[in-house]
């Protein structure tokens, strides 16, 4: 185990074998840290910190800070994180907001510069946050989504394993699992294809989740049809979890960005348009 001499380390922090601790970082009292982690300088862990083994923490990252809430107090919450993480530089996580209560963050998750989780967020396995994305209070994201950068996504939302969020993206709703959201209209186009075959999902499995995907966007049902009718044509496999998630929405889901057909969409009228031609700038959809 290697402390630097400008590192402050309280005496009451547990520290696992062979950890780190660069020049001006701070681990506060209280805090625990598994085997082999690193943090480099000017890292910070606060009090009420626990996590696991081979964490890395860059540097300016911290994590544990209070909860940006105006009923936060000191110290009521905490912070669990597992292991194999990686907080590239100025990651900031904070703890839950009130007493027993935590934020968590899994295993092989890997956030990029200035990502930000705030107070009581669950973050699974192997999520992937790039630079600046950042996560309101109570959110919930499932293993493998990738949200990229610079997506804000609102307190309480819900978002689903292996999606994909396009940059830029402003989330105010349930984003499903599988599902490709556009970073420029915050609406969904289609499913996660290229990250559902890098992750192994079977062309029996795709088919199945094209399917249900039609049902869900495209069948025109109402919500409770939709339901049903997952449930029962889709009661196991990946194509089962939009059942799960969609039965335990609250806030709703991310609605699709494709028009359905017959839809009147507006088109430009051009200047070439002769004396008498129709102008009207309409179009049909689909």
């Amino acid at each position: 185990m290697g402390i630097h001499p400008l590192a402050v380390v309280h005496p009451s922090a547990r520290l696992g074998q062979d950890c780190e601790v660069g020049p001006f970082c701070v681990v506060e009292q209280d805090a625990v840290l598994g085997a082999r982690c690193i943090l480099e300088s000017h890292a910070v862990v606060r009090r009420g910190t626990v996590m696991g083994d081979d964490n890395r923490l860059s540097e300016g990252c911290v994590v544990g800070g209070l909860p940006q809430h105006l009923q936060s107090r000191a110290y009521d919450g905490g912070l669990t994180i597992g292991s194999n993480n990686t907080f590239r530089e100025h990651t900031t996580i904070h703890r839950g907001l009130h007493a027993g209560a935590a934020t968590i963050v899994g295993d092989n998750n890997f956030l990029m510069v200035g990502a930000h989780i705030a107070h009581d967020c669950v973050v699974g396995n192997n999520v992937i946050m790039a630079n600046m994305a950042m996560l309101g209070g109570h959110v919930q994201v499932e293993d493998r989504a990738f949200i990229s950068g610079a997506v804000a996504i609102h307190q309480f939302c819900r978002i689903g394993r292996q999606c994909m969020i396009g940059g830029t993206a402003r989330v105010v709703k349930d984003v499903l699992p599988y599902v490709t959201i556009d970073g420029v209209s915050t609406y969904v186009v289609g499913l996660n294809t290229v990250g559902l075959r890098r992750g192994g999902m079977t062309v029996q499995e795709m088919n199945e989740l094209k399917a249900a995907y039609r049902v869900i966007y495209r069948s025109g049902l109402t919500w409770r049809e939709v339901l049903e009718r997952l449930a029962a044509e889709f009661p196991t496999g990946p194509a089962a979890e939009f059942h799960r998630f969609c039965v335990n929405t609250k806030r709703g889901i991310v609605a699709e960005r494709r028009l359905p057909p017959g839809a009147t969409i507006k088109l430009a009228v051009t200047e070439e348009a002769g004396e008498g031609e129709d102008r009207r700038p309409q179009s049909k959809a689909g």
